[in-house]
């Protein structure tokens, strides 16, 4: 049975601290927007596999893709008031 974005959103908000997180998807391929105070001070490749890391086994037998924007909460709330 496929995930659904629900359940995606909660396997990252279980194991990682965010503040904020949007997922939208189809089963397969999902898109994520990440906000966790995790991220400060990390490149991009490191806010991905703590992304990875929450989602552990998931990745390589549920989720088949997950585009994601993964955001410092200052990053997000620049954004939404930019």
């Amino acid at each position: 049975m496929l995930p659904t974005p629900e359940e995606v959103r909660q396997y990252i908000s279980d194991n990682l601290n965010c503040e904020h997180i949007e997922v939208v998807g189809d089963g397969s391929h999902f898109e994520a927007v990440i906000v966790s105070p995790e991220f400060a001070g990390k490149r991009l490749i490191a806010r991905h596999q703590l992304v990875y890391k929450a989602l552990g086994e998931r990745m390589k037998s549920e989720i088949h893709a997950l585009s994601m924007r993964t955001l410092t909460p200052d990053e997000y709330n620049a954004n939404a008031n930019g």
